[in-house]
């Protein structure tokens, strides 16, 4: 298919007479977007996209694995002997914990540990609960 143009001579500049010209419809039309294809931009998108969800999954992973490694007791858990963390890091015996008896520990002293506002009252515990005024050196307490 053809169509007509309308031009006027460019010589011409007396006269100025117009003429016809056949312009054919398979011209070129202009490039508007240079550079990459769409399909090659699509394909680097979508490897991009790639990268940065490994990357937000590798966090992650290390995120749990820095977490799980902590110990529970820093989250409010028990720690191995089956206390919970302010008490095994305390120098204050709880109730439930086992005491071993130290070189020149007494009942009295054990009882300052548990109760120090007022030993004689755990010091009576003890007593109750060892059957004994005596504490031998390695032995196992179980605190009131």
């Amino acid at each position: 298919m053809a169509a007509l143009q309308v031009f006027e001579s460019e010589f011409d500049e007396v006269q100025h007479q117009t003429y016809l010209r056949v312009v054919s419809n398979e011209v070129q039309a202009p490039r508007y977007r240079q550079g990459v294809p769409v399909a090659q931009r699509r394909q680097i998108r979508q490897a991009k996209r790639q990268r940065r969800n490994r990357l937000l999954l590798g966090v992650s992973v290390l995120i749990a694995i820095v977490t799980l490694a902590l110990p529970g007791a820093a989250f409010g858990g028990t720690t191995g002997a089956g206390l919970p963390g302010d008490l095994a890091s305390s120098s204050q015996l709880a109730s439930g914990m086992t005491y071993v008896v130290q070189p020149g520990d007494t009942l009295h002293s054990i009882a300052e540990q548990m109760n120090p506002a007022d030993p004689r009252v755990a010091q009576h515990l003890l007593e109750n609960e060892l059957g004994s005024a005596v504490v031998i050196t390695g032995e196992h307490v179980l605190i009131p």
